[in-house]
């Protein structure tokens, strides 16, 4: 009799890639639960102040539609930076900061050391990088294989490199960098003013909570754990606000107060900053109309910065980078003069480029718009 052909059974990697998706799914959704924290509160805070406190407990018509309109204003803007905050993606390096295939190709050749530095300093050649490791090497993403433009680091969370990356905030389930940093620092201002609004209109019938003014209702539990919930925060939320407005003044990011930018010549932990002034232009914008607002309006690309370093490196002049291959290869998208001397009115009021290159640059990248990227490649 023929005997009928048993199963095959099922390969080991296969239960091992499916337990790993799964495991990958839950975490995901770990990472929302701090989101949602902040929502049900939110949430939470909306029954109790518009419904309990305002509707049911204060008397005075008046006092009911000011605090009625203003707290909405200050409920719109907090949801609306905070949704922002949440859901702008993080920019990453454009593609000229990736390698080529041949570039990677002689990088896994290349023993480690020199000869790979050497094929690093190639393909960074024509990049406006100018800050380095702390041995002195090209910033290089062994994970995403790309040359790491200035101020750029790789997320364990997100997996990637992200512009200008201030910190991953668990509270946002994002990253915080260039594209919603702007975001965030309004996120953190509208949900101070929107708690201390609460506790300061909800003071005096907290007062009265504990001096038995109040009449034995629902109500009174919900006032008292309303102004202790909106105190709460409002100490935390003014620490944390205060340390990025310090940041904002300094032009530095988080993880750059924990370890300073390295430049080719020397570490400057200022080496960015270029005032008080143009370092809140920088996250904020030319246009006062639209800085408490939350839509974008940061300058610059965030893959190059202006510094105030007079001192820029030599070798970066004499490399083929320099302004000798400016004249060679036109189409390159990146400035090749000194940093410092790019990125227009940031630094001087009069353009250093002429208009013809402007123009050029102008049609090829997008400058102000994170949703635009530099599609040729180097």
């Amino acid at each position: 009799m023929r005997c009928g052909k048993m199963a095959a059974p099922a390969p080991a990697g296969g239960t091992a890639g499916a337990w790993g998706g799964a495991r990958r799914r839950c975490q995901r959704l770990l990472y929302w639960v701090p989101v949602i924290f902040i929502c049900s509160i939110l949430c939470w805070s909306y029954y109790a102040y518009v419904t309990q406190l305002c509707l049911l407990t204060m008397t005075n018509i008046g006092e009911k539609v000011v605090c009625l309109v203003a707290y909405h204003i200050f409920f719109m803007l907090f949801v609306w930076s905070y949704w922002k905050t949440i859901f702008t993606l993080p920019m990453n390096p454009s593609k000229e900061f990736h390698l080529s295939y041949s570039d990677k190709e002689s990088l896994d050749r290349e023993p480690r050391g020199e000869s790979q530095q050497e094929v690093l300093r190639r393909a960074a050649k024509d990049l406006p990088i100018y800050t380095r490791t702390m041995s002195g090497a090209i910033r290089y993403c062994d994970r995403c294989h790309l040359v790491k433009p200035d101020r750029c680091h790789h997320c364990s969370v997100c997996d990637k490199c992200i512009l200008k990356m201030d910190h991953h905030c668990p509270w946002v389930n994002n990253c915080v960098g260039f594209s919603n940093y702007k975001f965030f620092l309004l996120f953190l201002a509208y949900s101070l003013l929107y708690c201390l609004f609460i506790a300061a209109t909800d003071l005096q019938y907290f007062i009265k909570f504990w001096t038995n003014g109040l009449p034995d209702t629902q109500a009174k539990f919900h006032i008292m754990f309303l102004f202790f919930a909106a105190a709460m925060f409002s100490v935390s939320l003014s620490s944390l606000f205060g340390y990025h407005c310090w940041l904002v003044s300094k032009n530095k990011s988080t993880l750059e107060v924990f370890r300073a930018p390295i430049f080719r010549h020397r570490t400057d932990k200022n080496g960015f900053s270029l005032g008080f002034s143009k370092n809140l232009r920088q996250v904020f914008g030319d246009e006062k109309k639209y800085w408490l607002l939350p839509v974008f309006s940061s300058l610059g690309d965030g893959c190059s910065f202006p510094t105030c370093l007079v001192n820029q490196d030599s070798e970066q002049a004499s490399t083929p980078g320099g302004l000798n291959s400016a004249s060679k290869n036109e189409n390159h998208l990146f400035p090749a003069k000194p940093l410092r001397d790019s990125q227009s009115h940031l630094l001087t009021d009069t353009p250093s480029w002429p208009e013809a290159s402007a123009k050029a640059e102008k049609g090829k990248v997008g400058m102000s718009n994170p949703a635009l990227t530099m599609e040729n490649e180097t």
